[in-house]
């Protein structure tokens, strides 16, 4: 197994793990620090889609990028809908309440379809694993609360860390996939504009400058470029 390969699989879960262990040790009592990471991963999400991915699926004149590009923008407001927006931070569960199956069926069907590109996409890799950091701490805000034992909330935890390794391990035994390279970067790519563009502009409501967030989001483009 290459280097590649070992980074695809091994990130996007410490990516998860990380978030999740600063959400468990910090417990801040504001969203500003976490919204200044989520404005940074939507930031690198965006450079990566556009400067990595982008001439990839637009340099065969022969696939119609466009319409799979789109297909991945509603799939994932589709799976938003089911999930309540938990990909680009919104936590809306109710303290005490029970987790639901459907948002979590969604939040893992997101995380496997992204998974399934990083065996080929170097770059990706680390966006995915930056992004991971931000929603393994909404994800760890949300289910703690809930009235469900701590053995069935940890099991959530380990399994939503699991997906993306998951994907990409489909990806490499499952030849279709495989033949299905181009239109899955180009879905992927769909579902992470949607989730990189709506953190981005949410992290800007009210339309206050706020140098912190610029620099971070200037930061992040700087870094997606170089990668």
């Amino acid at each position: 197994m290459d280097t590649v390969s070992s980074l695809g699989f091994i990130l996007p879960f410490i990516g998860a793990g990380l978030g999740m262990t600063i959400a468990f040790i910090a417990k801040p009592k504001t969203s500003n620090g976490l919204k200044l990471i989520l404005a940074f991963s939507g930031a690198f999400l965006l450079g990566i889609t556009i400067f990595h991915l982008m001439p990839e699926v637009f340099s065969d004149k022969g696939f119609e990028a466009g319409l799979w590009i789109i297909g991945g923008i509603v799939l994932q407001i589709l799976l938003e809908f089911l999930s309540q927006g938990a990909e680009h931070g919104h936590t809306h569960l109710k303290e005490k309440g029970v987790l639901p199956k459907v948002l979590f069926l969604s939040l893992c069907l997101h995380a496997f379809i992204e998974g399934m590109p990083l065996q080929k996409q170097p770059a990706l890799v680390w966006g995915i694993f930056i992004h991971k950091i931000p929603i393994g701490m909404v994800l760890f805000y949300m289910v703690w609360n809930v009235s469900n034992t701590k053995v069935i909330k940890l099991l959530f935890l380990f399994l939503f860390a699991l997906m993306s390794p998951l994907g990409g391990i489909a990806f490499i035994h499952f030849d279709f996939l495989k033949s299905l390279q181009l239109p899955i970067t180009a879905l992927v790519m769909g579902m992470l504009l949607h989730i990189a563009t709506t953190i981005l502009f949410e992290s800007n409501q009210g339309h206050a400058f706020n140098i912190r967030k610029l620099l971070s989001i200037l930061v992040a483009f700087t870094i997606s470029y170089l990668l």
